[in-house]
């Protein structure tokens, strides 16, 4: 069945909600981080997944912010939206709201940009379809995908670099810059 209500809704973006429930809570009595990682990569798979008309896997978590708490009670609202797309990888904004529905009140308290790439069968990246970039926002958040993914990649090679470095040192100038470190 295919509903025209349904067929007007974005392929590149998302949208669920789920109530946090007693189940959500850490000790302190809020709800877990890990509770919300949990659905932000759920929801990154399904807008990923949707988008490349493939299963995706997570490739990395590139940042995730905790900009507040959510009680136990309130309801959470999750927007995925994919914002960049290489070859075979997609990178996914994800924004995290909680509702107080008995005030109606509504905050931003998480955001997450999440790296998936699209797989075959067996298990091989395949390549995804080009995104198409039609508002002013969205060619600003490709071009900020873009840059995340080259900083990404500078990233690496540079912590490389450093780590076979370290490894050539010799105990004692390990113990030296341990030393120097904790100046």
């Amino acid at each position: 069945m295919n509903d025209s209500r349904i067929s007007d809704i974005s392929q590149d973006e998302v949208r669920m909600s789920e109530l946090m429930t007693p189940g959500h809570a850490n000790f302190l009595g809020n709800v877990f981080g890990g509770a919300i990682m949990s659905m932000m990569d759920h929801l990154a798979y399904v807008t990923a997944s949707r988008y490349a008309k493939r299963v995706c896997v997570t490739a990395s978590f590139d940042r995730v912010d905790f900009h507040s708490s959510i009680d136990v009670g309130e309801l959470v609202h999750m927007v995925g939206r994919v914002v960049y797309v290489g070859r075979t990888s997609l990178q996914v904004q994800i924004e995290v709201y909680a509702e107080n529905i008995q005030t109606g009140t509504t905050r931003h308290t998480n955001t997450c940009t999440t790296t998936m790439v699209a797989i075959d069968d067996a298990g091989k990246p395949v390549p995804v379809p080009k995104l198409e970039c039609r508002t002013r926002e969205q060619k600003i958040n490709y071009l900020k995908g873009k840059m995340r993914r080259e900083l990404a990649q500078r990233h690496r090679e540079e912590s490389q670099r450093l780590a076979a470095e370290l490894e050539a040192l010799t105990d004692e100038e390990l113990n030296r810059k341990i030393a120097e470190a904790n100046a």
